[in-house]
């Protein structure tokens, strides 16, 4: 974890994040938090995360979802070098959480 992320006002954030009960409770949260760029943004880089897991190539990454080379390889390197959340929940996502 990176330890300058871990602050009282994040916690806030996840433990709200964590309250919510379905699809629509985050549609409704996230369309008030965030920006619609700044939810495609990351509902992009999520996708990335799971073509990558499935072996697309950067050429079919970009093609399908619009994304970068540089938001691809970003997300590659956190893929490879983060903290394995992207790989936690693509395997709770695959078995349904």
């Amino acid at each position: 974890m990176n330890k300058k992320i871990k602050t009282d006002a994040v916690d806030q954030l996840f433990n709200a994040i964590l309250c919510l009960k379905d699809q629509d409770e985050c549609y409704n949260f996230f369309e008030d938090l965030c920006t619609v760029n700044e939810l495609l943004s990351l509902s992009q880089r999520f996708e990335v995360a799971s073509m990558l897991r499935n072996n697309n190539t950067y050429l079919e990454i970009a093609e399908k979802t619009g994304a970068s080379t540089a938001t691809i390889s970003r997300v590659n390197r956190s893929l490879n070098y983060g903290n394995d959340g992207y790989d936690m929940i693509l395997e709770r996502l695959n078995h349904q959480c």
